[in-house]
């Protein structure tokens, strides 16, 4: 995760029932760009966890609701110093319309604000900074339904024409919805003084139903952030169509539990798919790769960049793709645990994960276990496309 020169110190504010992606992909996506991140919840310490809520677009007249990760906390709200960071992140969801009864939440809000370092706030997040007196003739955007408690409190809506839209007045950024992370956390990265180099690069992902969750949209939208173009395509579907994804957590019991996550868009489409025009591959993990590896396409695809010596980075169960395609031989990696016999039989050298969030690079392949080293695989992977943030 050594991408930047200098350290910065971001605080993330979360809850129960925070949405699931908003706060994830930022608090991944900012130290693999080498930036410290706590995250807190009043009431709770580090090694505690926050449920997570999965919102999406539904056939009815809202938003649908369900469960997500158990995100785990790495700080105690009781002992942050605010003057040690350098900003903050407002996840929405529920989470919010709490957090914004809490005092001591808006005393930090306001700290933070009066000193003059970023807050960036998505979704449902900005019913804290009203709460906290700081949106009062400031342009801000929000999840539509946070608009008459915004007008109310002062603001200068802006209307999200799409849901990725963002709004940047002063040291306020604020977002409509998950849609909009890429440019989100690009403004934020900006804010603390960040610049990105390298990001003329084109990278594909390998996309099947019931993929893991974070392990396609947490690299997915990390890279986009940084400028890359990045495309998403499934065998059998194109742009414009969506994969079921999955969530794993570990909940008590001597496997992984498993529940529906979000629904991912693709953006390209699979059938004449030209793998020459990209510069690297990334393969989630999940149950998606256990149906891809027989695809002869797919493997035809893998082999394609692994021969050409591009970047590929696979983690958890995508290694069982990189298997069945022949191309582990001689190559050290790892992989999610349960995967250990396919890569020892595929003639590579197995390479314990432990602790579960470690990665290796050996060549041009990038290997992770599972989604908690998320920092780790982004940052390897964007060392060999030659793509970094500097501070």
């Amino acid at each position: 995760m050594a991408n930047s020169e200098a350290q910065r110190n971001v605080l993330i504010l979360c809850g129960d029932y925070m949405e699931d992606y908003e706060v994830m992909v930022p608090f991944q996506a900012l130290q693999a760009y080498g930036v410290s991140v706590s995250a807190v919840c009043p009431g709770k310490k580090a090694g505690d966890i926050c449920r997570t809520a999965i919102h999406q677009s539904s056939s009815h007249q809202t938003y649908s609701e369900s469960r997500g990760h158990n995100f785990l906390l790495n700080a105690t709200f009781n002992e942050i110093e605010a003057s040690r960071y350098d900003g903050l992140i407002i996840p929405g969801g529920r989470a919010p319309e709490y957090l914004a009864l809490n005092e001591s939440v808006l005393d930090l809000m306001r700290e933070l604000s009066n000193s003059g370092k970023p807050i960036a706030s998505i979704c449902h997040g900005q019913l804290i900074l009203a709460a906290a007196g700081l949106v009062k003739g400031r342009k801000c955007t929000a999840y539509p339904s946070v608009k008459p408690i915004l007008i109310a409190a002062g603001a200068h809506w802006v209307e999200p024409e799409t849901m990725s839209v963002c709004v940047v007045d002063g040291n306020m950024i604020t977002g409509a919805t998950y849609e909009g992370h890429p440019e989100f956390i690009r403004l934020f990265v900006k804010a603390l003084g960040g610049s990105i180099t390298g990001s003329d690069k084109r990278i594909l992902f390998l996309c099947g139903d019931y993929m893991e969750d974070y392990e396609v949209m947490v690299p997915f939208q990390s890279l986009q952030a940084l400028e890359c173009h990045v495309d998403a395509v499934c065998p059998k579907k194109g742009a414009g169509d969506t994969c079921p994804t999955a969530v794993h957590d570990f909940e008590g019991d001597q496997t992984y539990s498993e529940k529906p996550g979000h629904d991912f868009t693709l953006t390209a489409s699979f059938e004449g798919l030209d793998g020459s025009s990209y510069d690297a591959l990334v393969i989630p993990g999940g149950r998606a790769p256990e149906y891809l590896a027989l695809n002869d396409t797919v493997i035809g695809l893998v082999k394609e960049f692994m021969g050409a010596g591009k970047p590929v980075a696979s983690i958890c169960h995508g290694q069982q793709i990189l298997s069945a395609a022949g191309v582990l031989k001689g190559k050290k990696c790892t992989a999610y645990p349960s995967v250990k016999l396919n890569v020892v039989l595929s003639g590579a050298t197995w390479l314990e994960p432990n602790p579960i969030d470690r990665c290796f690079t050996d060549g041009n392949l990038v290997t992770g276990a599972a989604w908690p080293g998320h920092p780790e695989f982004i940052s390897q992977l964007l060392a060999l496309l030659g793509v970094r943030v500097l501070f």
